[in-house]
């Protein structure tokens, strides 16, 4: 009889608890949007799985000696995985729309602003019974703002390690919801004549200019913000593989099987802070809407500053352009393409989407940069 007893007691029935049920629930619904809606699929697949993993009862996982462990502390803990896809990113990034028209700097800065004012409302939230967000924490929750799933979980492992999971699976379910969310956003500000407005062709980049163009960034960085160095140097690092046209292989990997393999332990390490005891709370409501609103707000401020910029240029600007100033690459472009061509269908945006929209990387990389050295 005892040794039945023992046997029960080892087993899933006798040691769940319906916390680990319900964040199970959520990782198989982490699993749907991957699979069945194709929303980042990269990311969410692994960390659904990894949630329904690390709530496991008696596996382990999370614990010394358990795989997803060692994933977090080699990977995320250490702030390796997220600068290894950044560099990745930056192998698979073109600059030459934003070198061609360098005012779209100004888009990519400008939706930087939602990342600011969600760390005033993170941390009006303390008022609420409920919430207790420290400056480190309203920090690494306002990054959210910058739609950069590697930045938002790079900022977060180094201010907020607890609140890890929330932040990473709201920035990347804000980022795969960008076609949902910004249209509206972006009809609302604009009018129809507005919308219309097709912008002159770019001009053509040489190969010498995309050269530089990652080491003069660098060494910006370098000179007046070094706390963003590792994030803006990986990424500058990846981009030069792929412009200098000597290391073609190391910028093959960098674009396909090291950031593949990242990815995939990326997700897993972000799901194992997925466990019951830290996500079910209020505060993890809190994260989910305070991300929802940086998202907007920085989608608006983009439009509202490209309708700024199109009234003092002699050169026709769309505002809806303003709205890739967003960091996701490339599906914010796609997103301000459709409108455009929605409203004119010979209105072809994805190219001047594509300037503000790199420039919405190095925006968010750089506000991480300034949190860091502020809070850090």
């Amino acid at each position: 009889m005892e040794s039945i007893i023992t046997l029960w007691e080892s087993t899933g029935l006798a040691n769940f608890h319906y916390q680990q049920l319900i964040m199970m629930a959520v990782g198989l619904g982490l699993l749907y949007l991957a699979i069945a809606r194709k929303f980042e699929p990269l990311l969410l697949l692994p960390i659904g799985f990894g949630a329904i993993l690390t709530n496991i009862p008696i596996a382990g996982f999370t614990e010394a000696g358990g795989l997803l462990k060692y994933v977090y502390d080699a990977g995320i803990d250490t702030g390796i995985f997220p600068l290894l896809i950044f560099m990745g990113v930056g192998a698979m990034t073109d600059f030459g729309a934003l070198i061609a028209n360098p005012r779209m700097l100004l888009l990519g800065a400008a939706a930087q602003f939602g990342i600011f004012a969600t760390l005033f409302g993170a941390i009006a939230l303390n008022l609420i019974p409920g919430f207790d967000f420290s400056l480190k924490d309203a920090s690494a929750i306002a990054i959210i703002g910058g739609a950069d799933g590697p930045t938002a979980i790079f900022l977060a492992s180094k201010l907020a390690p607890d609140l890890l999971g929330a932040i990473a699976v709201a920035a990347y379910s804000y980022m795969a919801l960008v076609p949902i969310i910004q249209p509206p956003i972006m009809k609302a500000l604009t009018n129809e004549q507005e919308r219309k407005i097709e912008m002159k062709q770019l001009r053509h980049v040489n190969k010498f200019e995309k050269i530089i163009f990652p080491l003069a960034v660098l060494m910006m960085t370098i000179l007046f913000l070094p706390a963003a160095t590792p994030l803006v140097g990986m990424f500058c690092l990846g981009n030069l593989m792929r412009e200098c046209g000597v290391v073609d292989r190391l910028s093959s990997t960098a674009q396909n099987e090291l950031i593949n393999i990242v990815t995939i332990f990326l997700g897993l390490g972000v799901g194992s802070k997925l466990s019951a005891d830290k996500f079910l709370n209020a505060e993890t409501l809190g994260i989910l809407a305070l991300g929802a609103i940086a998202f907007s707000i920085g989608t608006a401020a983009g439009v509202l500053m490209a309708k700024l910029m199109s009234k003092v240029s002699k050169d026709p600007i769309n505002p809806l352009v303003g709205a890739a100033g967003v960091s996701a690459v490339p599906m914010a472009a796609r997103v301000v393409n459709k409108v455009g061509l929605e409203a004119n269908g010979h209105n072809f945006l994805l190219m001047h989407a594509m300037g503000p929209n790199v420039a919405g990387v190095l925006g968010s990389a750089v506000a991480a940069g300034v949190l860091l050295a502020l809070v850090g």
